[in-house]
């Protein structure tokens, strides 16, 4: 059986990884040659672990990524509200999990760089769109109407080789932004958004750095402390884009993973994850089952669980960026960490040594 896989980020190379070479013909399209350079720290929670195990990388990621036990909420000026545990969630930067991910792709899948003209001319039995938040698979084969969708924020991430996180990990959230900062293998990886005309094509880093810092300047101290390393050589710029609500990711022989089905504001830290979880569990049903009864399971295991993260990511990223009610918002999370709802500056500390 001929699959073709339209996209060769997180969920394109964990399927061609975990399909059955011996059941399956699979092709990649990957319009960039090679990995990228740089990118920022991706949070692994287990389900996300679990899928690794399957692909066969979970201990070399571990090798190379922090665990992180507990992420401290507090205000702008650094003041915990509440420090919920993070289930050993571990960081793994952007590019060691592609290089792994790449490296356990069978030898027998072929590699295609460039882009895909009409996905409807690919000549396969199976087309998987994995081709991101703009995917043109699924403009292609779900209409115009479901192009990506423009938020009115921008990320600004990187990572620095100094370990503020030490003393500052966390998030921190003001008046209409968000800064968080965490562990990285090389240092302090950290991201910021906040409401932004730039772009929303090609930002401009080191402009996208200078407004950073402005608009942080009577910030936490480890906040002005990672932007006054921060460098554009290190960091991203880009505008938030979203996917349309989908209730099908299988349609006419294709099928939708990852941040083409459900690309999601950044919040909850699980577009990776669930790319991954789409991937491993697609592989599985195909690996197991007759197509259409595999296809069919997936919608079934996928669809409304990713279309609910989705949701409620984009419900977080409304509260962490209040701008009218964020005296509000700040009084109730102070309530919430007097109340010991959330855990104590020493367990904190704790967590983090």
């Amino acid at each position: 059986m001929r699959i073709t896989i339209v996209g060769g980020g997180i969920a394109g190379l964990a399927l061609a990884a975990r399909l059955d070479p011996d059941r399956f013909d699979v092709t990649i399209h990957e319009r960039r040659a090679g990995l990228p350079p740089t990118g920022t720290v991706l949070g692994m929670w287990p389900a996300a672990q679990r899928a690794l195990d399957a692909v066969g990388i979970l201990g070399a990621v571990r090798a190379v990524s922090p665990v992180i036990t507990a992420l401290p909420v507090q205000d702008h000026r650094g003041h915990v509200w509440a420090t919920p545990s993070a289930e050993n969630l571990m960081g793994v930067s952007r590019g060691d999990l592609l290089g792994l991910l790449d490296g356990a792709v069978q030898e027998s899948v072929r590699r295609v760089t460039g882009r895909v003209g009409d996905v409807r001319e690919v000549r396969a039995d199976l087309v998987v769109g994995a081709d991101g938040v703009h995917s043109v698979v699924r403009r292609a084969v779900w209409g115009e109407g479901t192009a990506a969708r423009l938020t009115p924020y921008l990320a600004v991430r990187g990572v620095i080789a100094d370990p503020v996180w030490r003393d500052g990990t966390g998030e921190y959230w003001g008046r209409g932004d968000l800064f968080g900062i965490g562990p990285s293998r090389t240092g302090t990886n950290w991201y910021a958004s906040f409401r932004s005309d730039l772009g929303p094509a090609e930002v401009d880093v080191a402009a996208a750095l200078d407004v950073a810092r402005a608009r942080y300047a009577d910030g936490a101290p480890a906040v002005r402390r990672v932007l006054a390393a921060a460098t554009p050589v290190t960091s991203l710029a880009q505008r938030i884009w979203t996917t349309p609500p989908l209730r099908r990711y299988v349609k006419d022989g294709v099928v939708l993973v990852g941040d083409a089905a459900h690309a999601m504001t950044p919040n909850l830290g699980r577009g990776a994850c669930e790319s991954l979880v789409d991937a491993v569990t697609l592989a599985e049903l195909l690996n197991t089952r007759p197509t259409g009864d595999a296809l069919a399971a997936y919608e079934r295991r996928r669809v409304a669980r990713t279309q609910a993260l989705r949701a409620a990511s984009a419900a977080v990223m409304r509260l962490a960026l209040a701008e009218r009610g964020q005296p509000l918002r700040d009084r109730a999370l102070g309530l919430v960490g007097r109340a010991g709802l959330g855990r104590t500056e020493a367990a904190r500390d704790a967590a983090l040594r």
